[in-house]
């Protein structure tokens, strides 16, 4: 904050306020006006402000952090955030805050009830922070992965042909469960041609012989997500797919070759695309990113290594990356994906989600 030249900041993403406090406010990322935030000044102070609807889960689980609750349908909120920015000697402040997230009418209102303070968007320095994990932050996310990936796993070994997309998604909400995880996001169950479509929900379409299934989950806790993609084939693979599914399982290799500390994420993309398009496969605009408290975070691993800018970015050690070579349009009538957790460590990179042995196409019996 002091190299920014900023007095305080305010973090009032769900991911954010996660950060900085380890939980999720659990209506929050459901309801978007019931604003949960962290405010940390230069000096080391910090508090919460937090929606009264949630204001027991706030107050157990940061018993000793200072908070401030307004009342969902009777405050306005940024007025009584005004008053604790007040409180706290900020009103003629510098204030980081997050301005891709917070509605541009919440911004008017805080900035009209404190027309001294000046407003600046933080989010690049939270994203930055965010980059490098904690050894707690990476334990959690080995955790989660391979809660992601053996939930794909055993749920594809527990159908069989003539069950329905809707089953492989009953055995896999059911794994993730019992395996820990607090819930999930984005559940992809693909088979047939609708392994074409990048991301879509189970359906009542029953697996048949020779169907590829593409099927994805986001494992969950304290919302800290790890995202696994595994294929798989019913019975038997269709023309070409186990050698695309080569080329994809060869790609994988490379990128964990290419994967350490100070290497160029344009310079590895580029080596993914000539791999993969040795089978004339079409290429796609990025093959890994990074992720933690969002689905997707930098840097990329793609033609624009960071959201909105030019250049490239370097890998450091501490960096958690999904890297995912796929390619959805084989021109052969079904998609293909093999999406893994990967930490950069300090000379080259590890593997998290290890549950499966993924150098051959899973089978549906």
């Amino acid at each position: 904050m002091q190299a920014a030249g900023l007095d305080a900041m305010i973090s009032c993403s769900p991911e954010n306020f996660a950060y900085l406090t380890g939980f999720v406010v659990p209506s929050q990322p459901l309801i978007r006006h019931r604003h949960a935030m962290v405010i940390v000044t230069t000096d080391g102070r910090t508090a919460i402000f937090g929606v009264d609807m949630e204001a027991s889960t706030i107050k157990r689980r940061e018993p000793d952090t200072p908070s401030r609750i307004w009342a969902e349908f009777t405050d306005s909120a940024m007025a009584v955030l005004a008053i604790q920015l007040q409180e706290l000697g900020l009103e003629a402040a510098r204030i980081g805050i997050e301005m891709d997230y917070l509605p541009a009418g919440d911004l008017a209102r805080l900035t009209r009830e404190l027309p001294k303070a000046t407003f600046s968007g933080n989010e690049a320095l939270l994203a930055r922070l965010r980059q490098i994990k904690t050894r707690d932050e990476i334990d959690l996310l080995r955790r989660l992965s391979r809660i992601a990936d053996q939930s794909i796993t055993d749920a594809l070994a527990a159908v069989k042909t003539g069950d329905t997309e809707m089953d492989i998604a009953a055995q896999m909400t059911r794994n993730i469960y019992t395996l820990g995880a607090e819930h999930f996001k984005l559940m992809i169950v693909a088979t047939g041609e609708r392994s074409q479509l990048p991301n879509v929900g189970p359906s009542e379409r029953k697996l048949q012989i020779e169907d590829v299934c593409r099927v994805e989950i986001f494992s969950v806790i304290n919302g800290y997500q790890a995202g696994v993609c595994r294929t798989a084939v019913v019975q038997r693979a269709p023309a070409h797919a186990e050698k695309i599914w080569q080329n994809l399982v060869e790609c994988k290799y490379l990128l964990m070759d290419m994967i350490k500390p100070g290497a160029s994420c344009r310079a590895i993309y580029a080596a993914f695309l000539r791999k993969l398009m040795e089978l004339n496969l079409p290429p796609i605009s990025f093959v890994g990113h990074g992720i933690g408290l969002h689905l997707h975070e930098d840097p990329y691993i793609g033609k624009t290594p960071e959201i909105g800018k030019r250049g490239d970015a370097q890998l450091e050690a501490g960096m958690v990356l999904g890297v995912e070579p796929l390619c959805y349009q084989t021109g052969h009538g079904y998609g293909m994906q093999n999406k893994d957790m990967m930490l950069v460590t300090g000379t080259g990179c590890e593997l998290l989600s290890d549950y499966a042995n993924t150098d051959k196409l899973l089978v549906v019996r």
